[in-house]
């Protein structure tokens, strides 16, 4: 078992840097920009960028070169001065990354590492193969969202720059709409709150993200062993229905470490997967492995917003509907 290696928190004064693992700054509108930048701002942070997250450095994929991007996350780490590193954004192809990074830089220079979606992939390589803990959160991007974003700035302030512990309660409202398209023009959903599946209480170790990349690590040393007392954590894209969503889930079923995850807590579906919770309850209870397991979903984390920040390689505890996150 690796030591945990817990990032410093952020206080006024730090330097976040900004990177692109996966897609790149050109997919991100101005307005955006400015109103991301302005929020770490206001923080007191100050933001500078990867010196391959220009507009024009990208090909067809979206994506700059593998060297390129491996070079921005080393420089990030090997930089002092910089104590945080955020994703601009998700995309498909951060998994490219793993063979090439240098692990002992980075466990040399522990600090916060932030994204989710595709940057799953990063996340819990990193944790695996260093035991740093990394957060599943906000990107860049995700905090240039006008309106509608005070619940993931608030719950990333209290993993990031408070004492490491939240005791999570249900948004009041989410969105699954095309916000970069237009900031004022928004539809909210009134939140029903956390589906308590399966009731019960489970304390411990995170690992997981967004489930179509994670089970990119299978059969790899890049993914994070199911240790005694782990909490999963998983959610999918509007492109994963019910039957892909668990298909996939499946997969983590049949890892033989999997004896060891002693909870469950699933991520909002995206109004486009067309997931009811009768459905998924159905799903979930005929998978015997899940039988003892207490599961929570509707948790705001995944493609819809807002977004919680969840430790990979913290604490969760499940508590008769109720969740715990320790970093």
């Amino acid at each position: 078992m690796m030591q945990k290696i817990i990032p410093a928190k952020l206080v006024k004064g730090d330097e976040i840097r900004v990177i692109a693992p996966a897609r790149g700054l050109k997919i991100i509108g101005q307005d955006a920009r400015e109103i991301a930048a302005k929020r770490f701002a206001d923080m007191g942070l100050k933001v500078t960028f990867g010196k391959n997250t220009t507009d024009e450095n990208w090909d067809m994929t979206g994506s700059s070169p593998i060297a390129d991007r491996v070079s921005d996350i080393h420089e990030a780490f090997r930089d002092k001065n910089v104590k945080a590193i955020f994703t601009i954004i998700g995309g498909t192809n951060s998994n490219q990354l793993l063979p090439y990074l240098d692990y002992d830089l980075i466990k040399a220079n522990p600090k916060i590492f932030c994204g989710f979606s595709d940057i799953t992939a990063l996340l819990n390589a990193i944790y695996a193969m260093t035991g740093l803990e990394t957060y599943s959160g906000p990107h860049f991007s995700s905090l240039g969202m006008l309106k509608g974003c005070d619940y993931t700035l608030e719950n990333m302030k209290k993993m990031l720059l408070g004492d490491g512990e939240n005791a999570v309660e249900p948004s009041a409202e989410w969105s699954d709409d095309l916000w970069f398209l237009d900031q004022e023009k928004r539809e909210f959903i009134k939140n029903e709150g956390y589906w308590n599946l399966h009731n019960g209480t489970a304390e411990g170790k995170i690992v997981g993200g967004n489930l179509s990349t994670f089970v990119l690590l299978l059969g790899t040393k890049y993914r994070p062993a199911f240790e005694k007392d782990t909490i999963l954590f998983v959610e999918d894209t509007e492109g994963s229905n019910l039957l892909e969503f668990e298909r996939q889930l499946q997969a983590l079923l049949y890892q033989p470490d999997f004896v060891n995850v002693k909870g469950l807590v699933i991520g909002r579906f995206q109004k486009g997967s067309k997931v009811s919770r009768e459905e998924l309850e159905f799903i979930l209870n005929n998978k015997q492995e899940l039988k003892n397991l207490p599961i929570l979903a509707n948790v705001d984390f995944g493609h819809s917003t807002p977004l919680l920040t969840i430790p990979v390689g913290g604490t969760a505890k499940i508590e008769n509907g109720k969740l715990i996150l320790k970093a």
